[in-house]
């Protein structure tokens, strides 16, 4: 039978205290002091190494089967979850791992012993202390045998019954090199430092110094040298006469030699310390306690740089050693992998989280008993439904938050709680500049789209609707990242219109919540210029030329030309639209109640010279039926080419 490692096999090795070579470094002449001796007494690498070793053990080890390149499952009936929640006999995951860390943390290696049944069944690992194991063999490559180490004999293991953590050694491929041994300097510096102190306070707490007799004394008799030299002694020994007064004779004078602590700088120098060592291990400052240049912002950003930079490359290590050392010993692994939560640790509050989501999807995402639930109260009937408010579907807002209560209800500004804000960003301070590069971007665009639908026209008439379609979803799609890219702008224009007389800070404005609505305004004037377009080639082919002339071709050629031209009035409705909601979303934001549309020069409407001057509530629509200029849910006949205007009021 194949030699197996049981539990009790690797418990009968007893406790011995061999440690492995390497495993001391020296402190001071004929001081040396074994790795885990310092983790027990310098607080700076008890803090440094316990911090990592807590906040990786506290990650949940999720095992996940990889089904593509796109796609994963999360295994909960596999061997290989069942070892990580349970390694061991009265051994948890969080106990495994924290060792583990810190273990590399300590020596730059870890070990962990595969334990099986007789079958040979993987049941578990035993982290063993690296300072009771040794690695034997002359291949400096890698591991002939490994030995544990004990007072009852020694447990000789092959490779694969262990696990080997182990980081880089300039001439070894098998071992780590410790980031004690680059600290020993330091370490001992603080350990003669910590062992001054213990000798001051051993003296009672009194510094070192000398008596000085002057020479004009008079004869010091043996009998009364030694009567003061035993109370001089009596004073200064620990514990002796704690708080009492020595008597000097004869003129004496006391003179301290030794450095006093301000001088000395204790606690500069503990601090010193501690940041090498959090340095030596990448750690965050703030995060061990030293808070001298501690924001709450940039506490937040390395809280963030922690879980990315400083344990993000031992995360990945360990996922990889045990998908190397591991994992192949299980049944049914291909495609098995180890991977720690550090999502949970990445995401923001729960307050953001939501925000987040609800922008994301522009509506509530949770039930009312969903809601409940959290606050452990019982489900009521009809619970279960998830509620979209109307305002969402069409009252034009980009979340169900953005409605305030009537303008008289708040005082101003009283709208989304936001950071303060001050002045309109640069570059956006010309409207008509802005026009004319959304008319130009959107009619190249269109002729690019145009010309490549030309290079394979339909053979007739008939073959229009399916020529067309056939990359529609890719030409709607680049049609809409370029509209909304300037609708945002223009949105924004107009909102810092409505800012900068009303509302200068932009208090309780937002210029990202207005994002949502604007993408989906954007994806609904493409699929209109993109049907614009359709329709000019259904129409142009009723009546094509002659083959002579051209035929089909010519016509869709006309088309093309037609569909081009359409792109200047289509980027001027959407540029109207979004401006005008812009503005309507700063006047929100900012606690106003009217709206007063006013035409100008350049509109082409006879009809809206009748709106000239029109107010209305803000939440209300005009008499055209239109909320804003340009509003989409209108007939063509009302927006298009509209250049209107809203300026507002909180006065009826």
């Amino acid at each position: 039978m194949a030699f197996v490692v049981s539990q009790g096999r690797l418990a009968g090795v007893a406790i011995a205290p061999v440690a492995a070579p390497a495993a001391y470094v020296q402190l001071a002449q004929g001081v040396y002091h074994e790795y885990a001796y310092l983790y027990r007494t310098q607080p700076q690498i008890r803090t440094v190494v316990s911090f990592l070793a807590r906040n990786i053990a506290q990650l949940g080890l999720h095992a996940y089967r990889r089904v593509s390149d796109t796609d994963r499952a999360r295994l909960t009936d596999h061997p290989l979850p069942r070892i990580l929640q349970a390694p061991g006999a009265n051994l948890t995951r969080y106990r495994l791992i924290e060792r583990t860390v810190s273990d590399i943390a300590l020596y730059d290696v870890a070990f962990w012993v595969k334990v099986r049944l007789d079958s040979g069944e993987l049941l578990g690992v035993i982290p063993v202390p690296p300072s009771r194991m040794t690695i034997e063999g002359d291949n400096w490559l890698q591991p002939e045998k490994f030995t544990v180490h004990g007072s009852k004999g020694d447990l000789e293991l092959r490779p694969d019954q262990v696990v080997h953590f182990h980081g880089y050694d300039p001439v070894d491929l098998r071992q780590g090199s410790s980031p004690i041994d680059s600290l020993r300097s330091l370490l001992a510096e603080e350990f003669e430092a910590s062992r001054a102190r213990e000798q001051m306070w051993r003296n009672g707490g009194r510094l070192s110094g000398v008596l000085k007799r002057p020479a004009e004394a008079p004869s010091w008799p043996p009998e009364a040298r030694a009567r003061f030299k035993e109370g001089w002694r009596a004073f200064t020994a620990a514990g002796g006469a704690a708080g009492g007064t020595p008597i000097l004779e004869d003129g004496m004078d006391y003179k301290q030699l030794a450095i006093d602590p301000e001088k000395a700088q204790y606690i500069e120098a503990r601090k010193l310390t501690r940041e090498e060592v959090a340095a030596a291990y990448h750690i965050p400052l703030p995060m061990v306690g030293i808070l001298d240049h501690a924001t709450f912002s940039n506490i937040r950003e390395q809280h963030i740089q922690l879980y990315q930079d400083t344990l993000g490359p031992w995360l990945q290590m360990m996922q990889e050693e045990i998908g190397l050392q591991l994992i192949p010993d299980l049944p049914d692994s291909e495609d098995v992998y180890v991977e720690f939560n550090l999502q949970e640790k990445l995401r923001g509050s729960f307050e953001e989280q939501a925000q987040q989501l609800q922008t994301a999807v522009g509506a509530p995402w949770l039930t009312r008993n969903e809601a409940r639930a959290r606050m452990n109260l019982p489900s009521i009937d009809r619970g279960d439904e998830l509620i979209t408010p109307m305002n969402v579907l069409v009252g034009g807002m980009a979340s169900p938050t953005d409605t305030a209560p009537e303008a008289a209800a708040l005082p101003k500004a009283a709208g989304r709680p936001v950071l303060v804000k001050a002045g309109r960003p640069e570059g956006l301070d010309d409207a008509e500049a802005e026009r004319e590069r959304f008319a130009a971007e959107l009619q190249a665009l269109t002729r690019r789209h145009a010309d490549v639908l030309l290079e394979d026209p339909p053979a007739d008439a008939d073959g229009i609707p399916a020529w067309w379609t056939r990359d529609r979803d890719v030409r709607v799609a680049q049609l809409q990242a370029l509209i909304e890219r300037h609708m945002v702008r223009m949105a924004q224009l107009g909102a810092w219109d409505v800012l900068e007389e009303f509302n200068p800070r932009a208090q309780g404005w937002s210029a990202e919540v207005m994002n949502a609505w604007l993408a989906a305004a954007a994806l609904h004037h493409a699929e209109l210029h993109d049907g614009a377009g359709q329709t000019a080639a259904v129409e142009a082919a009723v009546a094509p030329p002659p083959p002579e002339e051209g035929g089909l071709g010519a016509a869709l050629a006309l088309a093309a030309t037609v569909w081009v031209a359409a792109a200047l009035t289509r980027s001027e409705t959407a540029g109207t639209e979004a401006q005008s909601f812009g503005g309507h979303d700063a006047a929100g934001a900012s606690g106003l109640g009217f709206k007063v549309w006013q035409t100008t020069s350049g509109n082409p409407r006879a009809q809206h010279a009748a709106l000239d001057g029109e107010k209305v509530p803000l939440d209300g629509v005009f008499s055209n039926g239109l909320r804003w200029p340009g509003d989409s849910t209108g007939d063509a006949d009302e927006t298009a080419n509209c250049r209107c205007l809203l300026t507002y009021s909180n006065t009826e």
